[in-house]
């Protein structure tokens, strides 16, 4: 698994000091992902570099840079560290209480009133709470990222940054929630017997085939929009390359033969996109034999993993499996779409050289593209669902928001999100 280590450098301060660092770094393979000056004073400049290493990459670079004439290895940064430190969110008062009037106001005895009006008129509870923008993040921590069943504690992090992205790109307040269970039937109650405290539900990092089951039975007791990320989200943002893939090499999804490798949450949620977006061949593979049934169910064909290469214009793998594609099984002209993280099944840079018309990880192409604004559109149209053609329209409009020279939009573009999230709200409002 490739971690980031960010080494914190001493350089003097002249020509070619940073240069003769880079080269040692270059001649160890690795490539600099992030490159920052820190301080510079008394001749010497400090630099945070960030590299990506496989674990067992060998750490002899830091003695390599430390023999440098010009350069002296400091250690290394607990940055990543750091910007968890004491936890990613917090809940903020948006009145400010400065005065004893105030404060009965917002609380007793004040909230008495708006308590009961809520009481006499439920839709009430739209204007004077927050519910109607609020998004549960539920896990049980069985499919964290690439690490897989890790537990709900442990995915916290990643809870935490889910509802930190739904702040900052969506404006919309998000809940962390973990539940210690394996059982689908418990975890459907539970979520049940909270969900009025929320706007929508969003389901993460439950691993399959109990998400399926979960989903669907959430989508059929609750009357807010239910969405499981790990399916939709990277369906949406993986349809919107795809489509703009299409255009660069010049042909159409319909007709075209469509590779999925892995078949899992992602893979089936990618699957069921495709055959709503047209008539494409889909073909899948998965070690699992219920996976390939569920593919089957949706229209697509089970085949082995070399033939899928063989025969498939585009390819998309979320497998989780680190270099699971082979450099010899890439064909010329082909577009693929690595996107398991932290590791991808074939560097794009490998694909490429085999000649790959174009290739991605899931570094690009990656769902916090997707769910903020499908959210954020749905919540504002009062949707009591997600369907299909909400998910087609978000991936179209992220399709045509990409720049010329790219497969989808920059994600820390709000202007990105807002389009989505009125394409999805547009469409909801217009079905009525």
């Amino acid at each position: 698994m490739k971690i980031p280590e960010i080494l914190v450098i001493e350089s003097v301060q002249k020509a070619g000091s940073l240069v003769s660092i880079l080269q040692v770094i270059a001649d160890d393979g690795l490539v600099v992902e992030h490159l920052q000056s820190l301080r510079r004073e008394q001749g010497k400049t400090v630099w945070e570099i960030t590299l990506e290493m496989d674990e067992e990459t060998d750490r002899s670079l830091f003695q390599k840079i430390d023999a440098l004439p010009n350069a002296r290895f400091l250690g290394k940064s607990d940055r990543v560290f750091d910007r968890h430190l004491g936890g990613k969110i917090e809940t903020r008062s948006r009145v400010r209480i400065s005065s004893l009037q105030i404060l009965r106001d917002i609380y007793t005895p004040g909230v008495a009133r708006v308590c009961l009006a809520i009481q006499d008129d439920p839709e009430k509870a739209r204007l004077y709470t927050n519910i109607h923008k609020t998004v549960a993040v539920v896990t049980n921590g069985t499919a964290i990222l690439g690490l897989g069943d890790i537990g709900p504690v442990a995915g916290m992090p990643v809870m935490e940054g889910k509802a930190a992205l739904f702040a900052e790109l969506a404006g919309l307040s998000a809940v962390p929630i973990l539940l210690d269970s394996k059982d689908p039937q418990k975890i459907v109650d539970t979520i049940e017997a909270i969900a009025q405290s929320f706007g929508a539900i969003q389901l993460e990092d439950i691993k399959a085939p109990e998400c399926f089951e979960i989903e669907q039975q959430l989508k059929k007791r609750l009357d807010i929009p239910v969405l499981h990320d790990d399916q939709h989200g990277t369906a949406v943002v993986a349809l919107a390359a795809l489509i703009n893939a299409a255009k660069r090499v010049g042909k159409t999804l319909p007709g075209a033969v469509i590779g999925q490798i892995g078949l899992g949450a992602a893979g089936i949620g990618i699957v069921s996109l495709l055959k709503a977006q047209g008539s494409c061949e889909v073909l899948g593979t998965d070690l699992k034999a219920d996976a390939r049934q569920r593919l089957e169910k949706l229209g697509g064909k089970a085949v082995a993993i070399e033939e899928l290469m063989a025969r498939a214009d585009f390819v998309i793998a979320t497998s989780g499996v680190k270099n699971l594609i082979k450099p010899e099984w890439v064909r010329d002209g082909q577009v693929i779409l690595a996107l398991s993280n932290p590791d991808p099944e074939i560097e794009p840079t490998i694909a490429l050289e085999q000649g790959a018309a174009f290739a991605a990880d899931g570094k690009g192409i990656n769902n916090v593209l997707g769910f903020p604004g499908l959210f954020k559109g749905a919540l504002a149209a009062r949707a009591r669902s997600f369907t299909r053609e909400m998910l087609l329209v978000a991936a179209h409009t992220l399709a045509e928001l990409a720049g010329p020279d790219d497969l989808v939009p920059d994600a820390l573009d709000i202007d990105v999100h807002d389009k989505v999230a009125e394409a999805v709200a547009e469409l909801v409002r217009g079905s009525r």
